[in-house]
């Protein structure tokens, strides 16, 4: 399999997730290579082969977001992989202190794409029981066979030493306009680590002063269906399944599925879908999706309308539709720029710090196929709020992706019911 190549941009690279990568900016022009690890595993595919649905002249980021769509599509199919292997044996899973769950594909998207993790806990989990090797030979073997055939230019302290390039405080931002990449290697953790076709998503977005620019998502368990119900198994035998969404300023949201070889060349432009958020007018009839951590007593709607799941029960005026769309937050954006809801609606706890990379991507995909993205008091989302390090973000109340049609109608409504 030959070496993957990102060619970059003079930008810096927020890899998120958890942690956070940057690189700082070098002379135009420069070719800055995603390495895997030290040493020369670069990754990525060539952008100039990768086919997107609209022409260079059209984007003035075309490079860029071919470069991003082709290494979140190898990142999907690394997920693919890792995830069919995961539960065979071994412990493969780690508890962070911020108790979200961290597996080996984390680590080895970030690999692939950059890096955001540091190398911490692996080398100090579970020292007593040799985990701790289990789990890098896991994510060294994992790289290795991605990004190279001869896994002898890797080391495993090649590895650790490059995932550590991402700690957190690896660089600092100020109060200038920045542009830099940032990925959540898998959002919706606790969905892939669940061993069922629950929802999960590997975003990456370009932030350029302040403004999402270019943004793709992958979803591998993605299926061209209605979103399929918990308990209804049947969705796993789809063999129309995983989609590939990308985005650029000015120029739409479009999907096509996931290839079925990394690599796979896909050049038929016909191949790419044009999406659209759904039409819907009128409030109670919209299709509604919340965090799975949060209940529909928590949004300031419900004390106008009540919640139903089931798509084919009668309602009412007063009774609203709440879709299961499992796990991380870029689902709910995906499905609202697919046009499968209408509505995406998140609190702000007290408790909770909401994450740029949870939503960044999202704002792009949903943006140009015609959505709109606020806080509850109708601003837009501030990426720069966190002026060192633009990992977290203050919406008022909380976040609000809608159609665009439903948009004034939902942000009077909560808030003369927030309190």
């Amino acid at each position: 399999m030959p070496l993957l190549h990102l060619s970059l941009p003079p930008h810096r690279l927020l890899v998120a997730g958890r942690g956070g990568l940057y690189f700082p900016p070098v002379p135009r022009h420069t070719c800055l290579s995603v390495r895997a690890a030290a040493g020369d595993a670069a990754v990525s595919v060539a952008a100039g082969a990768y086919d997107l649905p609209f022409p260079p002249e059209r984007a003035s980021h075309h490079r860029e977001l071919a470069a991003a769509a082709a290494a979140v599509e190898r990142a999907c199919r690394l997920c693919v992989d890792v995830k069919r292997s995961l539960f065979s044996g071994g412990k493969s899973i780690l508890e962070k202190n911020d108790q979200t769950p961290v597996t080996i594909a984390d680590f080895e998207v970030q690999a692939l794409v950059s890096l955001e993790e540091d190398s911490a806990s692996l080398r100090s989990s579970n020292t007593d029981d040799n985990s701790s090797d289990v789990l890098v030979e896991s994510i060294f073997s994992g790289v290795a066979d991605k990004v190279s055939n001869s896994s002898s230019l890797l080391t495993q302290d090649d590895v650790l030493r490059a995932i550590d390039r991402g700690g957190k405080d690896a660089v600092s931002f100020d109060s200038n306009p920045a542009t830099y990449w940032v990925l959540d290697p898998i959002d919706g953790t606790k969905g892939f680590l669940r061993g069922d076709d629950a929802l999960y998503v590997v975003g990456l977005a370009l932030v350029v002063n302040g403004k999402v620019t270019i943004g793709v998502m992958g979803c591998p368990n993605w299926t061209n269906d209605t979103i399929h119900n918990e308990k209804d198994g049947s969705a796993a035998a789809c063999n129309d399944r995983g989609i590939l969404m990308v985005s650029h300023l000015g120029c739409g949201t479009w999907s096509r599925r996931l290839s079925s070889e990394i690599g796979q060349s896909t050049t038929a432009q016909d191949i790419w879908k044009r999406c659209f958020v759904d039409t819907c007018s009128v409030v109670h009839i919209a299709r509604y999706c919340i965090p799975n951590s949060q209940t529909w007593d928590m949004i300031p709607l419900s004390v106008l309308f009540n919640s139903t799941t089931g798509e084919s029960d009668p309602r009412n005026e007063n009774e609203i539709l709440l879709l299961s769309v499992f796990c991380g937050s870029l689902c709910k954006y995906l499905t609202v720029a697919s046009g499968r809801a209408s509505v995406f609606v998140l609190r702000a706890r007290p408790t909770t710090q909401i994450k740029s990379w949870d939503h960044a991507v999202g704002v792009i995909c949903v943006q140009e196929a015609g959505g709109q993205i606020s806080d509850w008091s109708g601003k837009p989302l501030d990426l720069a709020a966190d002026l060192t390090s633009r990992r977290i973000i203050y919406p008022s109340g909380g976040v609000l992706v809608t159609n665009g049609a439903l948009h004034d109608k939902l942000v009077e409504m909560i808030s003369a019911n927030y309190k």
